[in-house]
């Protein structure tokens, strides 16, 4: 919200139009009871937040985590909202979560959470007020549950009210390799920017999972030299290039980095700082802060992971003139495919995927530009920039619609 203020300031927005923007539309807190395997009932606590729908129906992810707030969320869903005007697709804002445990219940207990979850916010969802996506601990399983469980209650089926679901029942082509095709392409952008190239760039990826995985894998097949990976279990170095089709492969056996053998065994910390063109965060929040901002060596900074830079880091950066793709653009791919999605199941008309792949592309390309012509306008950050972007498109929607009283 801090950067939200900058913007707004920096757009001199109108105090009352502030005021609006500044607050969530709707916050919903639910009890979710639910029967153990056990036969014990336990009562979980579920939320959604519909942050800001007019530009068009809420967009946002639903995660299970015992550490999942309401303040968690509704921060989460204010981000969607600027997400999804930054690239201009005609989405608000959303966020959804229950706290729990998922690594201690059963396949059934966790269709049982999932179903009465959905039923106790069934009145907001909707392919057009709010499109559920999957989140941390939920995938496309999950998203078939919520479907399902809505399409009963709705006595026929309803494929467009959830995003990320299987290919099988109305998913998209594309939609996983999404958001690290999304960061492939900012990246080469950013990189023509500063008169480089992908091929020959050296890139390193904290985070080895969807994103951070596809992402290494993609720019390599761009000819980048992928210099050094880390995940949950350490890192691994090589300066002249790690094979990521074998590091995929081993990951698949292993299910973790460690052990690697072909490069140096470095920490999971390490990779931040290692001598290398481009560094893809894309793990989880804060990893770049004040302590080890100083010591990073890269010329670009893509965000893959939601929020990975400190505030503080963010001004040692930007004096040390590194070039920061924000997160609200650099991950954007994935919430685009998902709108693609939706647009698919909606349409009942699937595309390809060199089709789907193709108007990523082309709605990656045109947002990072156009954030370029305000950074250049305006004398700004690039994260200020897209958020000024952002809140200028939703505030300009709110003007041409009016107050109703």
């Amino acid at each position: 919200m801090e950067r939200f203020d900058h913007a707004a300031q920096l757009l001199n927005l109108d105090p009352g139009l502030y005021k609006v923007l500044r607050n969530p539309e709707k916050q919903i807190i639910v009890s979710v009871p639910v029967l153990r395997d056990s036969g014990e009932v336990e009562v979980y606590t579920g939320y959604r937040v519909l942050y800001n729908t007019s530009r068009g129906p809420a967009k946002g992810g639903i995660r299970f985590d015992l550490n999942v707030t309401l303040e968690e969320v509704k921060a989460l869903a204010a981000w969607m909202t600027w997400k999804c005007a930054l690239v201009n697709i005609p989405f608000g804002g959303s966020k959804g979560g229950v706290v729990c445990d998922p690594t201690s219940m059963s396949m059934g207990e966790l269709e049982r959470v999932t179903r009465r979850y959905t039923a106790s916010i069934i009145e907001t969802l909707g392919p057009d007020s709010d499109v559920p996506a999957p989140d941390v601990n939920t995938n496309e399983r999950v998203m078939a549950w919520i479907m399902d469980t809505y399409s009963m209650h709705h006595r026929h089926t309803v494929t467009s009210v959830v995003t990320g679901k299987p290919v099988e029942m109305g998913g998209s082509l594309g939609r996983r390799e999404a958001t690290g095709r999304g960061c492939m392409i900012v990246t080469r952008e950013a990189l023509g920017k500063l008169g480089m190239s992908l091929k020959g760039a050296r890139v390193a990826v904290q985070g080895f999972g969807n994103v951070g995985s596809v992402t290494a894998e993609l720019t390599a097949k761009e000819g980048a030299i992928i210099v050094a990976v880390s995940d949950k279990s350490g890192g691994v170095h090589n300066r002249q290039g790690l094979d990521i089709p074998d590091l995929l492969q081993w990951v698949r056996e292993h299910r973790h980095i460690a052990g690697y053998p072909k490069g140096e065994q470095i920490s999971k910390e390490a990779v931040l700082t290692v001598d290398c063109d481009v560094l893809v965060p894309a793990a989880t929040e804060n990893v770049i802060t004040r302590k080890n901002a100083p010591h990073i060596k890269a010329k670009i900074i893509c965000e893959g992971a939601n929020g990975p830079t400190t505030a503080a880091a963010d001004e040692i950066l930007e004096k040390k003139g590194i070039f920061v793709i924000p997160d609200i653009l650099a991950n954007a791919g994935g919430v685009t495919v998902s709108y693609f999605e939706w647009v698919q199941d909606r349409g009942g008309y699937f595309w390809d995927e060199d089709t789907v792949n193709r108007r990523l592309e082309s709605i990656m390309t045109r947002s990072f530009h156009e954030v370029m012509g305000l950074v250049e306008k305006h004398k700004v950050s690039t994260r200020i920039a897209c958020y000024m972007l952002a809140v200028d498109r939703v505030a300009k929607m709110h003007r041409l619609r009016g107050m109703y009283a």
